[in-house]
């Protein structure tokens, strides 16, 4: 007999997106092994990166405590949906954190991640849009001993002093209010969300005809149709992200992308074909 673990004790897999950013995966990394709950596997997405990621994920692999899985596809331009969706199906948890190579989380983040975990929710975070001057300063000890979250570090080191701050500055009952009050959208954003795997399956993952610009709110619109709740995390969950030029978008993309994402919408999709499992 196999023995399945209960819902509401999940068996996490972080998934995290990369592509040729060794560098900004480095400190994600770090940012996942100082974390107060350890109890993860990662799962990497690669889309289609050099073989300069694939040692750095060799060296962490031998070097850290993390238990990681190198999921990679060759390079054929922006296929995100689909080695996303590889990397679901690699998954040995029942509860999937989803987050970029650019976003590195603060210490508590999977703590916070499982303790809002629920049966018959998604969770919905955002990040903490870092410059540039503080996406090249953030190091091993910052991340590591916390200052690369604390808000005077960060104007130290290039942050706007009139910039926003509360996403980073709330705890405490004053997120927990935020989370609650400020009007934000409950999308599935990819650089900070989570969800059972059972029902990201569900809905057939993500739709792989999709490219940049929406791609996660999209599959996220079909949870939600397909009967599934969401519950914001944005000011709990944090994670900073570093900057970077996003050269591989185009108007063609987002166009369509908007037009899939229209028609999910209009008709209240709860399934893709075009997903994990294809049509035919």
């Amino acid at each position: 007999m196999v023995y399945r673990m209960p819902e509401h004790n999940p068996q996490i897999s972080i998934i995290i997106s990369t592509y040729n950013s060794p560098l900004w995966l480095t400190k994600v990394l770090w940012g996942f092994a100082a974390q107060t709950d350890t109890d993860f596997e990662i799962v990497i997405a690669d889309d289609g990166s050099t073989e300069a990621t694939a040692e750095l994920i060799k060296e962490f692999q031998q070097q850290s405590t993390l238990r990681i899985q190198h999921v990679w596809h060759a390079d054929n331009g922006f296929q995100k949906c689909i080695i996303l969706n590889k990397a679901i199906v690699a998954s040995t948890g029942n509860y999937l954190i989803f987050t970029d190579g650019d976003c590195v989380p603060r210490r508590d983040f999977v703590a916070v991640h499982r303790a809002n975990a629920k049966p018959g929710y998604f969770l919905s975070g955002g990040y903490f849009k870092l410059p540039m001057s503080c996406s090249e300063a953030i190091d091993q000890d910052a991340i590591q001993s916390g200052k690369a979250f604390d808000m005077n570090w960060l104007i130290q080191h290039g942050y706007p002093a009139k910039g926003k701050k509360l996403r980073l500055t709330a705890s405490g009952l004053l997120a927990d209010l935020c989370n609650a009050l400020i009007p934000t959208a409950k999308t599935w954003n990819g650089h900070n969300a989570s969800g059972w795997k059972k029902d990201i399956l569900a809905v057939n993952g993500f739709d792989e005809r999709m490219q940049y610009g929406g791609e996660d709110c999209e599959m996220g619109d079909r949870m939600k149709f397909n009967g599934i709740e969401v519950k914001r995390v944005r000011y709990t969950a944090v994670c900073v992200h570093l900057d970077h030029a996003r050269g591989y978008v185009t108007d063609e993309m987002r166009a369509k992308n908007k037009q899939i994402r229209k028609q999910t919408q209009q008709q209240k999709k709860r399934y893709t074909d075009y997903g994990v499992v294809k049509a035919g």
